[in-house]
């Protein structure tokens, strides 16, 4: 037991002092400043919202972002109110970093209990490693202003509580998972395929599942949010250029769409590779309650046409650590590891440089 926790604390040091590693040529103004991490999208536009909760009046009169007002609504509330929680003692943008930084650990530590306590690794602590570094993305991702940390800690906690049978915490995590970003919505319908298949072989409903309604529900009172602060249920829904799910499949290979820009997109293919053998190795070795939320989450991003795959697909990760987990604790994988090491960190700062929004004034975002 003392292990486990050291381990717990050794790893949320070192993903507390990852992002510090990457703040710093911003912060010594080696390259930019804190205000080019500040800046990154989307960090900025969920100030706006945590600071006005969708008021389109207050939005128009307060802030001067060139972002169409209907395109807030596309922000789903959970991770603003989070930022809104901590600017009652913090500046709103490191509120913003805070509610990054504070999930991600979150994260790291539930990844590493799950792994731990159903012994879906022997190495626990070297896959909650690997966890904070690949893929590259997700080291920029969790050192901005991003949902993603929350979102993943949500997903990872409710499953957590739902292979414990612990229901109720399950249905609370999901709906916290529901109410930052509209995917969380298959991990209800990963948990309904779940009952419907303990049905068929016990013929008994898992009535004490019930709960889990608290998914669909959170994002009911979402609307119900958008139609008290916007005077529109439907908000979301016409929010813009928002929606990247096409159909058939593959449409970001198709040169034209909007958010894909290029033709060097080649990395997507091994993006889907990736995903398709995580559920497959999933399935082989019997994680079934693991493989059902991977698969539709991987058969959701087939339809996604939008250059940016790689943070759509960061869901997935933890689940496709733990499908590869016999190549990813080899010796030769830790020795890779360790050699591209310094190139994820290059890219953590390279991304984190070149996107920023067009902010001239902070005054209101602090």
């Amino acid at each position: 037991m003392k292990k486990c926790w050291f381990e717990v604390l050794l790893l949320s040091i070192i993903a507390f002092l990852s992002a510090l590693l990457v703040w710093w040529p911003f912060a010594a103004r080696i390259t930019g400043s804190m205000l080019t991490v500040f800046a990154n999208y989307d960090g900025p536009n969920y100030i706006v919202i945590a600071k006005t909760l969708y008021d389109k009046a207050q939005i128009a009169d307060t802030f001067s972002l060139p972002i169409p007002l209907e395109y807030y609504p596309a922000h789903l509330p959970g991770y603003p109110l989070l930022i809104k929680i901590f600017a009652a003692f913090l500046p709103g943008t490191w509120a913003m970093l805070t509610s990054t930084v504070l999930p991600a650990i979150l994260a790291t530590i539930i990844f590493y209990l799950l792994l731990k306590k159903f012994r879906l690794t022997a190495h626990p602590f070297w896959l909650s490693l690997l966890f904070l570094f690949l893929p590259a993305r997700w080291l920029a991702v969790r050192s901005v202003g991003s949902p993603e940390p929350l979102f993943i800690f949500a997903i990872l906690a409710s499953f957590y509580f739902f292979k414990s049978n612990k229901f109720f915490l399950a249905g609370i995590f999901g709906a916290v998972a529901q109410i930052t970003k509209t995917p969380g919505i298959l991990l209800f319908i990963a948990y309904c395929l779940l009952l419907l298949g303990k049905y068929t072989k016990t013929k008994k409903f898992e009535w004490r599942a019930w709960p889990l309604l608290l998914i669909p529900f959170s994002l009911f009172l979402v609307f119900l949010f958008y139609q008290k602060q916007t005077g529109d249920f439907w908000a979301y829904f016409y929010s813009g250029d928002n929606f990247h799910l096409v159909f058939p499949p593959y449409q970001s290979f198709i040169s034209g769409r909007s958010w894909l820009g290029q033709i060097w997109i080649e990395d997507m293919i091994w993006q889907y590779l990736i995903g398709a053998l995580a559920v497959i190795h999933l399935i082989k070795q019997r994680h079934y309650d693991l493989a059902s939320f991977a698969g539709i989450f991987f058969a959701a991003t087939l339809f996604i046409a939008h250059r940016d795959l790689a943070r759509y697909s960061l869901p997935l990760m933890p689940f496709a650590l733990i499908a590869f987990e016999k190549f990813l604790t080899n010796r030769a994988f830790k020795i890779a590891f360790f050699i591209i090491l310094p190139a994820i960190y290059l890219y953590a700062l390279n991304f984190i440089a070149g996107n920023t929004a067009p902010i001239a004034d902070w005054t209101p975002y602090l």
